[in-house]
């Protein structure tokens, strides 16, 4: 527990005690999101923060809006409602940020997963014991956020002792992936039922890899679209800008804030909206970077 976390538990511990009962879903959720706090905790840290904004946006808005408005009176009661605003807008956004995480670590998780079901199934097909295979598996970080599942698994079964059936019982409610939840339910059920692990991770890699392709072929269809736009909308028309406006200058007699102008297009606008639309097709392609 750090010294920010003892803080807000010394001070607002009993707080954060009383509304457990209205965020029991935020509690899967931090499990979820590996953010290390209990409900309580968070819960606690999030109080703390919202009040610490408050003491902040309210002076400070205070000042500005008595500066703005020769209003002392409305001043006070405008910035004290605006801080209560934001403090609670703040508050509400904590207690929502781990589904933030959770979705980030899913769709890491998923973008990796036809290929790691694929190696998974490499592994237990030498028929070795299941906690075998996983253990084999934690050992390549390759695989990021899916590695970290797998490891989880292991150090439950050799640290804590749990048999690997239960083991996957915790991973199944801790994982933020729901593909990766039906592979650890699936594998439940063939631990549980004596049934061919190898067969099924096999078969799942197929169904994985068989959506992965879908995915890649309607991004291919989407990226060629996107391109289109990309160049028609703003490559050419940076271009047919440039130009016509150096044709209108030279009638108008207005060189110098044309090419002030061509020079925010050309060095500015253009490599800006470039750079968002490589971000964008990155964030959209499956698989991301892999």
């Amino acid at each position: 527990m750090g010294f920010y976390t003892r803080i807000a538990m010394k001070y607002f511990g009993e707080w954060g005690e009383k509304l457990l009962p209205y965020y029991n879903e935020v509690k899967m959720d931090l499990k979820r999101a590996r953010m290390g706090y209990s409900l309580q905790e968070y819960i606690s840290v999030a109080i703390l923060t919202g009040l610490m904004v408050f003491c902040v946006e309210f002076p400070l808005l205070c000042v500005i809006f008595v500066i703005l408005s020769q209003n002392p009176l409305f001043s006070f009661i405008f910035s004290f409602t605006i801080s209560i605003f934001l403090s609670l807008t703040f508050f509400y956004s904590m207690m929502s940020y781990p589904k933030i995480v959770i979705m980030e670590r899913a769709k890491e998780i998923d973008k990796v997963l036809p290929f790691a079901s694929v190696y998974l199934s490499t592994i237990a097909g030498s028929k070795i014991p299941l906690h075998q295979v996983f253990k084999i598996f934690s050992k390549y970080s390759e695989y990021g956020q899916f590695t970290e599942e797998i490891s989880s698994i292991v150090n439950d079964t050799e640290t804590f002792g749990m048999d690997v059936n239960t083991a996957l019982e915790r991973a199944v409610e801790r994982s933020p992936s729901k593909n990766l939840r039906e592979l650890f339910w699936g594998l439940l059920s063939m631990s549980r039922t004596g049934g061919d692990i190898n067969s099924f991770l096999r078969e799942k890699a197929k169904t994985f890899m068989t959506e992965y392709r879908r995915k890649l072929y309607e991004f291919s269809h989407q990226l060629t679209m996107f391109i289109e736009i990309y160049i028609t909308a703003i490559i050419l028309g940076a271009v047919f800008f440039t130009i016509l406006s150096a044709i209108f200058s030279g009638l108008a007699g207005i060189g110098s804030n044309i090419i002030f102008l061509q020079f925010l297009i050309i060095f500015l606008f253009l490599p800006i909206v470039s750079t968002a639309f490589i971000i964008f097709i990155k964030s959209i392609a499956p698989g991301g970077e892999q």
